[in-house]
């Protein structure tokens, strides 16, 4: 699995000994480099990071505070010269917490967990079962129950989701690729950065247009082959 990485840090030379460890792995490509978390957001909100490497003390934004700012789906490994951050870092989430100057047996070691984590995941989505039905979903304060027959497709909305069922709709603080992750795969696929929808209730495909009831949705061109692909070859 091909893993696309960021990383943002406003010291030249941090960056040049993280992207000369990356070369050593075979799997990750270097989409980006940013000297500050502004500059990377619509990288970010694109949802095409898997990783990104973050420094915390920068000149315009602190890297902690980014976090605390947007939901994000990426894997996040914190690298900085300052060990005190370790706790509010882990608090986040992240999945790692590299202290400068980060030697490379280290840095190896965050890649292996890395890749652990990935495995865990993917096989967590392959062993989930039909008798899964429903999801919980924070809704303004409250958790809504919402079953996945009801579910007609879901649309980002920067740093929320709006669900669209069969007879409401939901705005969740929540990222689309969260939500796809954690929607079963055999009933569910992403065919645009801000859709993903209910392969139960596709009503036609004609060129690169999905209509589920009297919503007409664009596929996106790296989306297309997989989404024929699957709709066409459904059981």
């Amino acid at each position: 699995m091909n893993l696309n990485c960021i990383i943002i840090d406003d010291e030249p030379l941090a960056i040049r000994v993280i992207e000369n460890h990356l070369k050593e792995f075979k799997n990750f490509s270097l989409i980006g480099k940013f000297n500050n978390p502004v500059d990377a957001l619509p990288i970010i909100e694109n949802d095409i990071v898997d990783v990104i490497f973050l420094d915390i003390n920068m000149s315009k934004m602190n890297g902690l505070a980014f976090l605390r700012s947007i939901p994000i789906s990426s894997y996040v490994i914190i690298t900085t010269a300052y060990r005190e951050y370790a706790v509010d870092s882990f608090e986040l989430d992240v999945l790692d917490y590299l202290v400068k100057p980060i030697p490379f047996n280290r840095f190896m070691k965050s890649i292996n967990k890395l890749n652990q984590q990935i495995y865990l995941r993917q096989n967590a989505q392959k062993t989930q079962t039909d008798l899964e039905t429903f999801i919980f979903l924070k809704v303004d304060k409250k958790l809504v129950k919402i079953r996945y027959q009801d579910i007609l497709y879901i649309e980002s909305l920067k740093d929320y989701i709006k669900v669209f069922t069969i007879d409401n709709s939901f705005l969740v603080h929540k990222s689309l690729s969260s939500i796809t992750e954690e929607l079963p795969s055999k009933k569910f696929i992403r065919i645009h950065r801000s859709y993903t929808i209910s392969l139960d209730k596709v009503d036609s495909v004609e060129g690169n247009l999905i209509e589920i009831g009297n919503k007409k949705i664009t596929i996106g061109r790296k989306y297309i082959s997989l989404t024929r692909d699957v709709i066409l070859n459904r059981e």
